[in-house]
């Protein structure tokens, strides 16, 4: 029998429950705030580089595969194909200087062109080149007569307003300008005595005087030159619209050099107070 002190010991085992299994979605939490803190250190960079970087990253977003080299500023060449808004290419050796300042103003034409109402989508068919010379503006047609009418040396009223406001731009720099006209292979019918050189001399006209009623001084004007179809775009297709285009070159000068830091002239107190030579033994 049991005695009084003995005591019964009783072992009670308790069942625990394992922990749910934590779900992935932390992970996708984490990395969405990664892409974010990535995409800020982006722009911040992007914004500490010079216009030069920032274009060339633009232009490779909006033409990736590069094509834009090869067929000029049109994606697809041939009837009502769609340009693409140009971006400035530095494909010349230029001192980092110079080719910051045809930069700069090929940024301020670009975001100067008028693209509301009527103008919008002109501002597409307008081609900036970085060039030896400093700029090349090309304003290019295509088969639904962007600027002018077929034929005709006259330009549209919305293009004319367009040509002012590359005028305005231009005025405030100073620099020369050459203009040139060019028509494609087609010839033209309309007259006897009237053939693609006179058409093509005829809209170069045509955009100097639009530039002068934009501001720019007559005698930033260097020469107007009509050259009908001897210079196209596409050579193995005369007839490309691509082909008819004013171009308005913009001369940027070289900048001149520092002058040369010489030495101050002597004066005679000067010599006075310096010590006398050692005599020659």
């Amino acid at each position: 029998m049991k005695t009084e002190r003995e005591q019964v010991i009783r072992v009670v085992k308790k069942k625990r429950k394992a922990h749910g299994h934590h779900g992935g979605a932390w992970k996708v939490a984490f990395a969405d705030f990664m892409t974010s803190m990535m995409a800020l250190f982006l722009v911040l960079w992007l914004i500490t580089q010079s216009s030069e970087v920032r274009t060339a990253i633009a232009g490779y977003f909006q033409d990736p595969m590069g094509r834009a080299n090869e067929f000029g500023s049109s994606v697809i060449p041939g009837e009502g194909a769609t340009l693409l808004p140009a971006t400035p290419e530095v494909q010349v050796s230029l001192a980092t200087g110079r080719r910051n300042q045809i930069v700069a103003l090929s940024e301020r034409i670009r975001s100067a062109l008028p693209d509301t109402g009527a103008l919008a989508g002109l501002g597409d068919h307008v081609s900036i080149e970085i060039t030896a010379e400093g700029l090349r503006i090309s304003l290019m047609e295509d088969s639904t007569d962007v600027f002018f009418k077929s034929g005709d040396p006259k330009p549209l009223p919305r293009a004319e307003t367009l040509f002012q406001a590359i005028g305005r731009v231009l005025a405030s720099t100073g620099y020369q300008v050459i203009l040139e006209g060019h028509t494609d292979g087609r010839p033209y019918t309309g007259r006897a005595d009237y053939d693609n050189w006179e058409l093509s001399a005829g809209r170069a006209n045509a955009v100097r005087r639009a530039l002068l009623a934009g501001g720019i001084d007559g005698a930033q004007v260097e020469a107007v030159r009509g050259l009908a179809d001897r210079d196209p775009v596409f050579p193995d297709d005369p007839l490309a619209p691509q082909n008819r285009r004013v171009t308005i070159l913009v001369a940027v000068p070289e900048e001149p050099l520092p002058p040369v830091a010489s030495d101050p002239p002597v004066s005679s107190v000067d010599m006075a107070m310096q010590p006398p030579a050692p005599p020659v033994p």
